[in-house]
């Protein structure tokens, strides 16, 4: 359960960066004083943003599947028993999970801050 939920999270983290490459890019290039016209052709990646984010939504989903199962599942020495890190693991998955939902849908607040 421990490295599922953690490669879960993890590719989820990272699908939700590929989604929001074509929005977030530009804008982080911006900030480290990067500029250019060219900057506005950064949209390689738009094409493929569904399937980031359908990656994302199914990762995340096995992983909170594997977090939030109940605790009978769990064998009697198994760390997923354990009150204290089941409470971390929770917390670290909603953690990743609203960095996640906020890259997602940076194409839709991105364009306040520019």
């Amino acid at each position: 359960m421990v490295k599922s939920s953690q490669l879960s999270i993890l590719g989820g983290l990272v699908a939700a960066v590929g989604a929001s490459a074509c929005c977030a890019g530009p804008l982080v290039l911006l900030l480290m004083g990067i500029s250019g016209t060219w900057i506005s052709h950064l949209t390689l990646l738009d094409p493929y943003r569904p399937i980031f984010i359908f990656a994302v939504v199914v990762l995340f989903g096995f992983a909170g599947w594997q977090i939030h199962r109940p605790i009978n599942d769990c064998a009697k020495g198994e760390s997923c028993a354990t009150s204290k890190v089941r409470a971390r693991r929770i917390v670290i998955f909603w953690s990743t999970a609203l960095l996640a939902f906020l890259f997602v849908t940076s194409n839709y607040w991105i364009i306040w801050l520019v």
